[in-house]
């Protein structure tokens, strides 16, 4: 695999100038697909601002401690993707990986009470010996849980052990959240799901998705701050 990215070349869903410079940084294989997460050492380089350069950046996560959720992390390639909590807890600021309206990929700032929380969308259930089942995240993890969750539900989980607090059925009016397709990045509530197909409401429209890109993020209410 190629250790270098042209900056032309980058996924559209990379919020990033693509003209100043040639290259920039690939992140490390991990958990998120390529379109679905940014380099640790950009997010701080280029969105938060917090260097002008890569060395420098080096030299921080070797010296501060910079953690992505809730785990210290010192490599500037490690992918951070959608829904993943940034802490910065020297500087006492807290953010969360999320979609724009555009479809780009973004940090918003949060809470110091909200930075403990996180959704992660189940993607896979796998029956392990014992009768016990175990879920497949869309961040990579793989959790083993007593509770009752189908695919396409969500679990709140609790940083930094990944505990699951709450689970968020896809169930109709639930809130959901766009993850892919010309909608990404929009907020709704789920009016139906039909097969592949689903219906939700937003802005007092009805528009169709695929069932796919369906991220439930709140039942009454939404878990996480998103607008």
């Amino acid at each position: 695999m190629k250790n270098h990215l042209k900056r032309i070349a980058s996924p559209k869903t990379w919020f990033v100038d693509r003209k100043i410079n040639t290259f920039i940084v690939r992140p490390n294989p991990g958990a998120h697909s390529l379109d679905n997460g940014l380099p640790l050492g950009v997010l701080l380089r280029d969105d938060l601002e917090l260097a002008s350069t890569m060395g420098e950046i080096k030299k921080m996560l070797n010296n501060k401690e910079i953690l992505v959720d809730g785990i210290r992390r010192k490599d500037h390639s490690f992918m951070v993707g959608l829904f993943d909590v940034l802490s910065l807890p020297e500087l006492k600021k807290y953010y969360r990986m999320v979609l724009d309206r555009k479809g780009r990929l973004t940090l918003r700032e949060i809470s110091a009470q909200e930075s403990t929380l996180k959704l992660a969308k189940v993607m896979g259930k796998t029956m392990m010996k014992g009768s016990k089942v175990q879920f497949n995240l869309h961040d990579g993890r793989n959790i083993l849980s007593g509770g009752k969750a189908n695919v396409g539900d969500t679990f709140v989980l609790t940083l930094p052990k990944a505990s699951v607090k709450k689970i968020l059925p896809l169930k109709n009016g639930a809130k959901i959240f766009l993850t892919k397709g010309k909608h990404a990045g929009d907020l709704g509530v789920l009016k139906a799901v039909r097969g592949n197909e689903a219906t939700y409401s937003a802005a007092g429209a009805d528009v169709e998705t695929a069932k796919a890109y369906l991220f439930v993020v709140g039942e009454k209410d939404m878990e996480i701050k998103l607008d």
